[in-house]
């Protein structure tokens, strides 16, 4: 006679599905991103039920925080690959004032063709970030030192140039310059008032988020951050690495400055006057650590998405705008906390 014992299967395929779900759950809570998405569903929700009648969930509220969160988001989106890598670059946006003025002094004051603008401001900030690369690499200094120095340099010089030359701060005249229109086509368009920063940004989002994830580069970027020294040892050219990152930074600053200048037709010489601040506070609200070796491209969207939203949404409710750096301020503790917390979940998970 022959006994059948009870089988376990349908007891160890629950067990299986309940530890698959936990898993997926915890590798969901790693993600670096995961605050920002949060906080910005948050303000979304806050903003919608306090002034969403007032305005907010208009299409033209909509399309004035996606066109603030779009222009802080190009600027962030490389920054987050550069703090990803362990450096800081606080001269992006003395960058793109320096880029928006070269547009400006070429194309408006000489009247040369704007493709001639853009591709001296093109050349001028890849200079500038390379030397930034550069001297971080070969003297050691903290990045966080040399691109504040550089950020002095590039401001004075650029308000010292201008003054000098056209005995003011502002230039205009950039519209009646050769080429205006593609390049308004291109980079300062608008639909309905959304522009087309808006298209540049989530390209530029894909397209870092492809890099970050899914290349070699990618890969090296988080050796060079989390781990500098192991990732020399096992052939990742670090220094490269952070050098073009450092030139990224830049490009994206330049990139912003054209756009603004074609926008408006001309450049002041403060434009772009903390905005490396904004950008940094992007990314770290965004989930990427100030200790290099995490983060994400996605988390820098989302980042500058509260931006955009918060900076609207207080115009909306009537608050004075000088609570708006208070803001700014406490999302940026508060994101700091919340980073710690998902790093020590990450490092629970990997043990």
């Amino acid at each position: 006679m022959t006994t059948s014992s009870p089988t376990l299967a349908p007891a160890s395929r629950d067990t299986d599905d309940r530890l698959a779900r936990w898993g997926s759950l915890r590798r969901m809570l790693s993600r670096p991103e995961l605050g920002s998405v949060a906080g910005a569903i948050a303000v979304f929700g806050i903003f919608s039920v306090i002034s969403g009648s007032d305005g907010f969930l208009s299409s033209d509220g909509t399309a004035n925080y996606l066109n603030t969160a779009a222009e802080l988001g190009i600027l962030a989106i490389p920054v987050a690959l550069l703090m990803v890598a362990g450096e800081f670059d606080l001269s992006i946006g003395s960058v793109l004032g320096a880029s928006s003025i070269t547009v400006a002094l070429i194309a408006g004051q000489y009247h040369q063709p704007l493709w001639l603008s853009v591709v001296a401001a093109v050349v001028l900030s890849g200079l500038i970030g390379l030397l930034n690369g550069v001297i971080v690499m070969r003297t050691k200094l903290p990045s966080f030192i040399v691109t504040l120095a550089t950020q002095f340099i590039v401001r004075g010089v650029t308000i010292g140039l201008t003054a000098y030359i056209t005995g003011t701060t502002a230039i205009s005249g950039v519209g009646a310059a050769s080429g205006y229109t593609a390049f308004y086509d291109i980079l300062g368009s608008n639909y309905r008032n959304f522009q087309v920063s808006i298209l540049w940004w989530l390209a530029l989002a894909a397209l870092a988020s492809w890099i970050l994830f899914g290349t070699r580069f990618g890969n090296w970027t988080f050796g060079a951050g989390g781990a500098p020294e192991a990732a020399r040892n096992v052939g990742v050219p670090v220094d490269r690495v952070k050098t073009i990152l450092f030139i990224a930074t830049a490009l994206a600053g330049c990139l912003v400055g054209v756009m603004q200048t074609v926008s408006f037709g001309g450049a002041d010489v403060l434009r772009g006057t903390n905005t490396e601040f904004e950008a940094i506070i992007a990314v770290v609200i965004g989930g990427t650590l100030l200790t290099g070796g995490y983060g994400s491209a996605i988390g820098a969207v989302f980042g500058a998405l509260i931006f955009g939203m918060v900076q609207l949404g207080i115009v909306f409710t009537g608050v004075n705008a000088n609570w708006y750096q208070a803001f700014l301020g406490l999302m940026l503790i508060i994101a700091v906390l919340v980073n710690n917390y998902i790093r020590h979940k990450a490092a629970e998970e990997r043990r």
